[in-house]
């Protein structure tokens, strides 16, 4: 094995010195224990800022905060807490049913403790009521009602408190907690068990994949060392973030895939370079410096890419949307932080062994090293895929955008609805409970709209605006008012079909239409769901918007084109057609339901597909970053388009699809979840990758790119002039002169380069 050879002072043998290095590079290469010391130092203080921060976190989020529904809600919290219950008990009392006598003496004698409990407000039943929506068609179970008032997770403190007091027998009558709170609590402690699961799948096999791709122990290590790093960092950042704000633990299910996926993204480039590097001869402290000032920089400005575009889901008001965007943007800084200090750092020490326990020799026969080993053998047979469908350019962009644009077509019968409580499976006891009171009561308690009145009237004006909106179109019936001091009054209406479709949303728009002698506010399920998809559809212009501007300026600040920047945008597009068609065709429509464990409600959660978008957009700009950058750094180098194309598509064919495998198996293990948003954005995720690393980029790109020609380099002067001065490249910082006339690269010049390792 050969020794590390250290650089003398000043500089190195090879031209690397601290001349191009920076600063940056002259400290992690120049003191790398010192690096990784103060890396473990942070990495332990990160493991204790960021212990319990699930604890910490909300499962809903999915509202508008400014919207009439949640101005509505919170002021009937105030004054009429019983209007919105968040906890129902449903009460079994048998064949006797639930008025025989004793029966209704111990759910009395519930009802009675209940309101006495603190935090419990509210607390109305069958038996004090009689309202027949609080009673089952078979006259066996009742409802007690009941809210359980403060922040979120200060009512889930209060329902953990007084859960197993209530929930089993007492006496002739069986009781089991259902509620909207409830669900959102069994959900939150759901997704936590299943996210330990997931990181459980998920090492093992990430590993597993890492030895097969690098082919040494040693180095399939670094990559998940880094997205340790990164998860745990990210966890710490969290728990700061949730003292501000209110943070989702749906978030901690990105964190822990994006932290794996990107850091592994990160660390094969830097890794793949470095061992390219010390290929040439090159010593360790020589191939760390270079690949920081090439495939570094390719690194970070991916990591500014992904960054951006999970970043737009700040301008969105719920705060579902939001934690995507803080759990992202720390994840993705703080992976490629790791990959450019940590992972150096080990280089510089490690040398050549880095190549050490190389595990594949158990299933070989032992043989000399080939020249091409940095490739895996796979370079030559990926620059030929591309030499083919460069030939039959025009066939294979024609027919793979058809392809992609047909396994779309389901999603353009999307229905947008709500997450319920049918998001956890059949055996949860919250979903046991809702399962019951959606189809054994008349009603559906806890489930319709509530309209808030304001201002003086009097009981006729009440009883005349009544009348008036039970004959509106999807209003089944309409109670009140309940009254209270101060002007203020509330009526409850009961919408037809379920509480969330399409006869409550218009029933919504009709009531908010409606007029009256006072001041009116709707809320309920399915008002918070109209105010949600109006919340989105006004600020997604703004999203996409940010994604797009930011997205052709990073581009072209790497490629100095024109055209490249508006290819990148419009292929990474179409790379999520097939993610969102399978969505609808799956998770809406339910094919595959019983294969993939999950109840299918015939729509698709509002926020879920801007989220899905934004982190697999992210994701593609990555991988498309990877494959640009060398293609320009050879096209700089020989000014040959398609040898360049051939060159990007060979050196980095194998890593993009090694990358997207491994980062599809993490999101593979994150879609086992039993919570079917969260299979949802797993699977989903996993498939756009796939796609777009195995389809759009070994495809659609170069068959892209070799119809536009060498149009795709062009740029007029100011903007070349501009890119000249402000621009990224992965060249080499000591190889400025320009490139060489097209026509100047020899027949023997564009062999030996194509066969450069």
């Amino acid at each position: 094995m050969a020794e590390v050879k250290k650089s003398p002072p000043g500089g190195d043998p090879h031209g690397g010195g601290s001349r191009g290095a920076g600063g940056w590079t002259r400290f992690v290469t120049a003191r790398p224990r010192l690096t990784l010391l103060v890396a473990l130092v942070l990495t332990a203080l990160a493991v204790l800022a960021g212990g319990g921060v699930a604890d910490r976190m909300g499962s809903g989020g999915w509202e508008d905060p400014a919207a009439e529904s949640t101005y509505a809600t919170e002021a009937l919290e105030r004054r009429f807490p019983g209007s919105q219950p968040n906890l129902l008990l449903l009460v079994d009392a048998g064949p006797a049913g639930v008025d025989a006598p004793a029966a209704a003496a111990e759910a009395r004698r519930l009802a009675d403790r209940l309101d006495a409990e603190p935090g419990v407000d509210g607390v109305g039943s069958y038996w004090s009521t009689g309202s027949p929506a609080l009673r089952s068609e078979d006259g066996r179970k009742a409802v007690i009602a009941a809210r359980i008032a403060g922040e979120e997770k200060d009512a889930a403190a209060v329902l953990d408190r007084i859960a197993p007091e209530y929930r089993g027998a007492h006496g002739p009558v069986d009781v089991s907690l259902g509620g909207s709170l409830a669900v959102r609590h069994e959900m939150q402690v759901t997704i936590q068990e299943d996210l330990l699961r997931a990181e459980l799948i998920a090492l093992p096999l990430t590993l597993v994949l890492l030895v097969m791709v690098f082919g040494s122990a040693v180095a399939a290590l670094l990559p998940l060392g880094v997205g340790i790093v990164a998860i745990l960092g990210t966890n710490a950042v969290l728990r700061g973030i949730t003292e501000f704000t209110d943070v989702s633990v749906f978030a901690q299910n990105l964190t822990t895939a994006l932290g794996l996926g990107l850091a592994i993204d990160y660390a094969l480039f830097v890794v793949r370079r470095y061992r390219e590097e010390l290929a040439t001869g090159a010593d360790a402290y020589t191939a760390v410096r270079t690949t920081l000032r090439t495939a570094g920089r390719t690194v970070l400005f991916s990591a500014l890419t992904v960054a951006v575009s999970l970043a737009a889901m700040l301008v969105f008001p719920q705060y579902f949307l939001r934690s995507f965007a803080y759990a992202g943007i720390a994840v993705v800084l703080l992976a490629a932080t790791a990959a450019l200090t940590l992972l150096p750092a080990a280089l510089v020490l490690l040398g050549d062994r880095v190549d050490a326990l190389d595990l594949r020799r158990l299933l070989r026969r032992r043989r000399a090293p080939r020249k091409d080993a940095v490739d895996g053998g796979e370079g030559a047979g990926w620059a030929r895929g591309a030499a083919l469908v460069m030939r039959r350019a025009p066939v294979f962009a024609v027919l793979t955008t058809a392809g992609l644009l047909l396994l779309g077509l389901p999603f353009l019968d999307v229905r947008l609805g709500t997450a319920d409580d049918r998001q956890l499976p059949v055996t949860a006891s919250s979903r046991v409970v809702q399962d019951q009171l959606r189809d054994g009561f008349p009603g559906n308690p806890g489930g319709g709209i509530t309209v808030l009145a304001e201002g003086p009237a009097t009981p006729a004006q009440y009883a005349d605006y009544r009348e008036r909106i039970t004959t509106l179109d999807g209003v089944v019936r309409a109670d009140g008012p309940v009254t209270g001091a101060g002007g203020h009054a509330y009526f409850t209406v009961t919408p037809e079909g379920e509480a969330v479709g399409a006869e409550a949303q218009r029933a919504v728009a009709e009531l908010r239409a409606a007029p009256a002698p006072f001041e009116t506010s709707v809320t309920g399920q399915a008002a918070v769901l109209v105010d949600s998809k109006d919340a989105l559809a006004e600020r997604l212009p703004w999203a996409a918007a940010i994604i797009v501007v930011v997205t052709l300026l990073l581009v072209f600040l790497l490629t100095g084109s024109v055209l490249i920047p508006v290819q990148a945008v419009v292929l990474n597009a179409l790379s999520l057609t097939a993610m969102f068609g399978a969505v609808v065709w799956v998770f809406q429509d339910g094919h595959l339901s019983g294969l993939l464990d999950f109840t299918p409600t015939g729509d698709i959660e509002t926020t879920l597909p801007v989220l899905m978008f934004c982190v697999a957009f992210g994701l593609s700009m990555d991988y498309g970053v990877f494959l640009l950058s060398r293609t320009k750094e050879e096209y700089d180098a020989t000014g040959d388009h398609e040898h360049s194309v051939r060159f990007g598509l060979r050196h980095t064919g194998g890593l993009i699809t090694a990358a997207a495998v491994i980062l599809a198996v993490v999101m593979v293990a994150i879609g086992t979840s039993r919570v079917t948003n969260t299979k949802m954005l797993g699977l989903g995720v996993a498939l756009a990758v796939l796609m777009d690393a195995m389809v759009v980029r070994s495809l659609l790109v170069p068959s892209v790119m070799k119809l536009t020609g060498r149009l795709t380099w062009w740029a007029p002067g100011p903007l070349r002039r501009f890119h000249d001065r402000f621009g990224i490249s992965e060249s080499d910082a000591y190889n400025p002169s320009p490139p060489p006339r097209v026509e100047e690269v020899s027949d023997k010049q564009r062999e030996m380069s194509s066969l450069r390792p």
